[in-house]
């Protein structure tokens, strides 16, 4: 009596174009491990030599709701998923959806190989502390500011503070807020960093 052959994992594929001129970056994640192609290079990495993934929020100007994944080999080579694609020269076009897909299914198939990938997700731990430290003296100096022009009634110039604050707090705030280092594991994703 013979048993019968494990069921083929289909493979899942995600690609994305990195700048106007250029071809598209191209991933697939096979029985095998991770499939890339882009500028004329392939290669194959097995689920096992992938060391480390790092997820990130990256907003650009032309596209605020942006995602990023690197991806590192054992050996120290490095890939970039990024959530969106150049589709004209003024437009950057999310893929929310699809970017979402491939990278829930490759932690799946991570954890399914018994990966001892690190993850982590947000920005570096030094990077991190040097933006709230900036965050930090700029809000004092907001602040100074404000004070200063509600001393002297200067209407205006307060409006105008607060407004610039509020902006600031929503643009800044919220990649600060979101890129926060931390580690995770193959079954919870942070969900601030996935579209």
């Amino acid at each position: 009596m013979s048993t019968p052959a494990p069921a083929s994992v289909s493979p899942i594929g995600y690609a994305y174009k990195a700048s106007l001129i250029g071809s598209a970056q191209e991933f697939e994640l096979t029985e095998q491990g991770l499939l890339w192609r882009f500028a004329g290079h392939a290669g194959l990495w097995p689920y096992a030599d992938i060391a480390s993934i790092r997820l990130s929020y990256r907003p650009v100007s032309m596209q605020a709701k942006r995602f990023r994944a690197e991806i590192t080999h054992r050996d120290g080579r490095k890939l970039n998923v990024i959530s969106t694609t150049w589709q004209t020269v003024t437009l950057m076009v999310p893929q929310s959806e699809m970017y979402r897909a491939f990278i829930i299914a490759l932690h799946a198939r991570l954890a399914a190989a018994d990966s001892t990938a690190r993850l982590t997700g947000g920005l570096g731990r030094t990077v991190y502390a040097a933006a709230v430290a900036v965050m930090g003296v700029l809000t004092v100096a907001m602040a100074a500011l404000l004070v200063r022009a509600l001393l002297i009634a200067e209407w205006s110039g307060a409006l105008f503070l607060i407004g610039f604050a509020a902006l600031f707090a929503w643009q800044v705030g919220g990649f600060v807020l979101r890129n926060r280092p931390q580690t995770y594991s193959f079954a919870e994703i942070p969900p601030a960093l996935l579209p």
